[in-house]
């Protein structure tokens, strides 16, 4: 069975990102108008993940999706002095979905200044 699921390291303090706020949604089809569908929004428990996959069983269809993650607020929680504007702030993944029997992890990297992602197992 399919499923989605996320984990967020903060590479500035060297841990899980305990606390990030985290949206999904599911993006229209390319070339649509139509404006994206908040799904869930959640906080990252103790070790950076959400508790449960973001999507399993019938919620997980193919589609076009995005993940929001809140990065600088949680980094001013953690006491990081960052400017107005901070250089990031929210940082969105748009990612696609086409098999329903596969696992899909997005892990972010994160500090107040740079992140990277990639497809994980």
């Amino acid at each position: 069975m399919g499923r989605l699921t996320t984990h967020v390291l903060d590479t500035m303090n060297g841990c899980p990102a305990a606390g990030m706020a985290v949206a999904l949604y599911r993006l229209a089809a390319e070339g649509s108008a139509e404006p994206p569908v908040r799904l869930a929004t959640l906080q990252l428990n103790a070790d950076g993940r959400a508790d449960a996959p973001l999507l399993q069983g019938d919620s997980f269809q193919p589609g076009r999706y995005r993940l929001v993650f809140d990065v600088a607020a949680y980094f001013r929680a953690k006491g990081a002095e960052l400017p107005e504007p901070p250089f990031l702030d929210q940082v969105p993944l748009d990612f696609g979905l086409a098999d329903t029997a596969a696992h899909y992890h997005v892990p972010l990297l994160a500090s107040p200044w740079a992140y990277s992602t990639y497809r994980g197992s």
